[in-house]
């Protein structure tokens, strides 16, 4: 019974539910991951964010406007990834299907992100988080994000990231997943399933 409740507490009062066809998977952000860590004498996140910006601008706009800011080195090379490696994730997962993200669409999500952190701050007692409601509607991404998150935080050698500048693009990522999550249109040939369970 309690899983139960925790299940339906961690469904978002203000995020809006990801439908199941929009769900990336491990091996596509496992695909991206090599691709970026696959160099050779180019910086391939270079190259992706031009393209980002071209397809995404509102998104790119965003990201950008947040690694402008003063923060740590560990943090800015953090959120340059995890925007890059997110956006080309779904576009290869999701191709023509993924459309682009408007500006207000982008702006909407932001602010689902703070109302939902809100709504759990009055409710300090359940213990659902933010991170348990992305958790549930894009597992694969999330889990890819925290591993990263932690990664940064455990970087060695190097003086220890700044957590409040990687907690910052952390949020940043977290729009980027929302947003794109719910760019992709569905795919006609397969039946919509429910994008949430109540699973006992």
């Amino acid at each position: 019974m309690r899983s139960i409740v925790f299940r339906v507490w961690a469904r978002g009062g203000a995020i809006r539910p990801v439908a199941a066809f929009a769900r990336l998977d491990k091996q596509a952000l496992d695909r991206i991951e090599a691709r970026l860590a696959d160099d050779g004498d180019d910086d391939p996140l270079d190259a992706a964010f031009e393209r980002f910006e071209q397809t995404q601008p509102a998104l790119a706009e965003h990201i950008t406007q947040v690694l402008s800011r003063p923060i740590d080195e560990t943090a800015l090379g953090l959120g340059y990834f995890l925007s890059i490696a997110i956006w080309l994730a779904f576009e290869s997962q999701f191709g023509a299907r993924l459309r682009t993200v408007e500006l207000e669409e982008m702006r909407a999500t932001d602010a689902s992100l703070d109302l939902e952190e809100s709504l759990r701050a009055e409710n300090a007692e359940d213990p659902a988080t933010v991170d348990d409601v992305i958790a549930q509607e894009q597992p694969d991404a999330a889990n890819f994000i925290h591993e990263h998150v932690e990664a940064a935080l455990d970087a060695d050698p190097g003086p220890p990231a700044d957590v409040g500048d990687v907690d910052t693009v952390y949020r940043a990522a977290l729009v980027v997943l929302l947003s794109l999550s719910h760019a992709v249109e569905a795919d006609e040939r397969v039946p919509v399933a429910a994008s949430r369970e109540i699973l006992a």
